[in-house]
């Protein structure tokens, strides 16, 4: 269920202040139809961002779309993208001294099954610094673009990693005040999806709920 966004001016994440609506929001009324691509697929579908060889750690990403009732949301776009193993970028404005990596691109896309489900291999991005306070990491994250079963219901959000030390000091992850809304953020490893020599296995299902304008 909808609960409410995070406020949109969290002083402890400076540049909230730049990137926040400065107007209340307009509704615009139901759209009708959905997202569904069937064969309008825009771009290039790609699930594997390893497929030229990049260094680091293999992973598999996989859960499913969902919207508030539980229900699939079938045949709709998923986008992903992340640094690399380094915590870099490839990105013109990315000046972390960290390498980057000729053989990752760093992005990828599907479209989900008649179930919902998504996956992508891919490999563990580095945390980085980000110079939002003294000695600011982020901490390792995918990032996600998902579509619900309207074109008003994107959700663009983060994938975090269980464990990671750098939770407690990173005001993006903790600009969600709620601790049960923060742990949905995080993935689930998991040992049974893991492919033996090949890949570990991270589990990130997505609920998309419309957002209820005033």
């Amino acid at each position: 269920m909808y609960t409410g966004d995070p406020p949109y001016d969290f002083p402890e994440y400076k540049s909230t202040a730049l990137r926040h609506p400065k107007h209340p929001l307009i509704a615009v009324g139901p759209e009708r139809g959905g997202p569904a691509l069937a064969h309008l697929r825009p771009g290039e579908l790609s699930n594997d961002l390893t497929k030229d060889g990049p260094v680091g750690e293999r992973i598999t990403v996989g859960g499913r779309l969902l919207d508030s009732g539980g229900r699939p949301i079938t045949d709709s776009l998923v986008e992903i993208w992340q640094a690399n193993a380094a915590g870099r970028y490839r990105h013109k404005g990315d000046n972390w001294p960290a390498p980057l990596d000729p053989n990752f691109q760093g992005g990828g896309r599907t479209v989900t099954d008649g179930e919902g489900r998504y996956s992508f291999v891919t490999i563990k991005p580095g945390p980085y610094p980000w110079g939002n306070h003294p000695n600011a990491w982020r901490p390792a994250h995918i990032h996600f673009s998902v579509m619900g079963r309207a074109f008003d219901e994107r959700l663009v959000t983060q994938m975090y990693f269980p464990g990671d030390p750098l939770f407690r000091d990173d005001p993006i992850f903790n600009s969600v005040r709620d601790p049960k809304l923060r742990e949905l953020m995080i993935s689930r490893f998991s040992m049974n999806a893991s492919q033996e020599n090949w890949a570990l296995a991270y589990e990130f299902d997505i609920v998309v709920d419309r957002i209820p304008y005033e």
